[in-house]
């Protein structure tokens, strides 16, 4: 989005909040971008800790962030489900459009791991005025199709390499599993384990253009069920195993509509036969999304006057799906209803 926006011709400044400024890397594209405290979720050993997580919150410094955000000057105010943004319109009357994965939730989209409590936590986190939501279908509502990097060169990557993320699981016991199955290389990126190569586990570091190599490179993908890799490996045509964070309704959703869908499978835990299962599997499904960021970026400076229904029809329509078997959705957007 940062750079489709700026192909518009857009003046666009960014705020980021939820991560400490020293752990962002690869931000040269936002300029003079801020950081605020916000709030996060605290996760150990691949489950949410409710107590770390409220322990860690400032509700007085984000109450004191939203206060003081002067949106005055500027004519369009967007949040990717940022709640300081988010927050700081909705406090001074301004309209605020949100884009992002967990907007999708307010549809009648595939749901799991939902309660009152995260039901209401998903509506009130970071409120907009118009929600735009992006999935891996548009369920008949006003969905968009992910948003991510235009795919240039397909490549099926090397057959026994496989690419590995899982960030908010214990790193042990990743790298544990993953040296037990031995006719299989593993790339897993962390920060909790040294880098270099562990029998046949190769670890590397974080940066954008060094995890894009290692995607290029692997034919199947393990990861957590967050939206942005999931939706990449699928443009991709990689393999797809998602483990979501348990106690997290928008990943254990994710994990569900995947396997429903037809999409890639899921594991609720490390589990080895899974894993084994995964890598045995069949021939990856390969999705072709259009430039939604493109798109949208110009739908939004534009004057906004294509009803947004119609935009989303328009990308919908050109969604294909390649190689894939009879459960994905079809992606003919005009025979169904809005």
């Amino acid at each position: 989005m940062a750079e489709a926006l700026r192909q518009t011709g857009a003046e666009v400044d960014w705020v980021f909040s939820g991560r400490p400024a020293d752990k962002l890397f690869d931000m040269n594209g936002f300029g003079d971008f801020r950081v605020l405290k916000g709030l996060t979720f605290t996760v150990r050993k691949g489950r949410i800790d409710a107590f770390s997580t409220l322990k860690q919150a400032s509700l007085l410094q984000l109450w004191r962030d939203i206060r003081q955000l002067d949106l005055e000057s500027y004519d369009l105010i967007l949040s990717d489900y940022e709640p300081v943004v988010a927050w700081a319109a909705r406090r001074v009357g301004r309209e605020c459009i949100g884009i992002g994965h967990q907007y999708a939730f307010a549809h009648d989209v595939h749901k799991a791991g939902h309660n009152p409590v995260s039901e209401a936590l998903m509506r009130w986190f970071a409120p907009v005025s118009l929600g735009l939501g992006v999935h891996w279908h548009h369920y008949d509502a006003t969905i968009l199709p992910p948003i991510i990097e235009p795919v240039e060169v397909l490549s099926s990557g090397e057959p026994q390499t496989i690419l590995v993320y899982l960030p908010f699981e214990d790193a042990q016991a990743v790298m544990t599993l993953l040296q037990s199955i031995k006719d299989w290389r593993f790339i897993v990126h962390s920060d909790q384990v040294a880098q270099g190569h562990h029998a046949n586990v190769e670890v590397k570091g974080f940066s954008r253009d060094g995890f894009k190599a290692s995607l290029a490179r692997s034919s199947r993908v393990i990861c957590n069920a967050g939206f942005e890799l999931a939706s990449e490996a699928l443009a991709l045509g990689k393999g797809l195993l998602v483990k979501p964070v348990l106690g997290q309704m928008e990943q254990v959703s994710n994990a569900l509509a995947l396997t429903e869908l037809g999409l890639g499978a899921s594991m609720m835990d490390l589990d080895r036969a899974k894993v084994e299962a995964f890598l045995h599997a069949s021939t990856p499904v390969q999705v072709t999304y259009p430039n939604v960021a493109q798109n949208l970026a110009y739908w939004l400076t534009s004057g906004r006057e294509e009803p947004i229904e119609r935009l989303v029809q328009r990308l919908w329509s050109s969604v294909d799906y390649q190689h894939s078997p009879s459960t994905v959705p079809t992606s003919n957007y005009h025979t169904l209803s809005i």
